[in-house]
């Protein structure tokens, strides 16, 4: 259990960890975005993929599906801004008592 706690990453693997964390920054949007623009649009042909099991769920077609995964990805930001809210937090405490 000492070695899990001590273990460092390389920079190969710390360069590996920026960029699936700016990855999953980018998830989000990029759903909502394909959700807005499929709305838009229309979805052409990938509706007929999913035509057959539409009437089985209210939550058939892309744009359900695209606002799901738009909201499944959601967590790097929520997490991301309830850390600036906690620092945030934490300067303006350390600024009332003069630190």
């Amino acid at each position: 259990m000492a070695e899990v706690a001590n273990f460092r990453p390389a920079a190969g693997a710390k360069a590996a960890f920026g960029m699936a964390e700016v990855l999953s920054l980018a998830a989000a949007p990029t759903f909502a975005v394909m959700a807005l623009l499929t709305s838009l649009l229309g979805s052409g042909p990938a509706d007929l993929l999913c035509a057959t099991a539409q009437e089985a769920s209210p939550l058939g077609g892309m744009v359900p599906m695209y606002l799901l995964m738009s909201m499944f990805h959601s967590g790097t930001w929520l997490k991301m801004l309830a850390c600036r809210k906690h620092s945030s937090r934490r300067r303006d405490s350390r600024a009332a008592t003069g630190d």
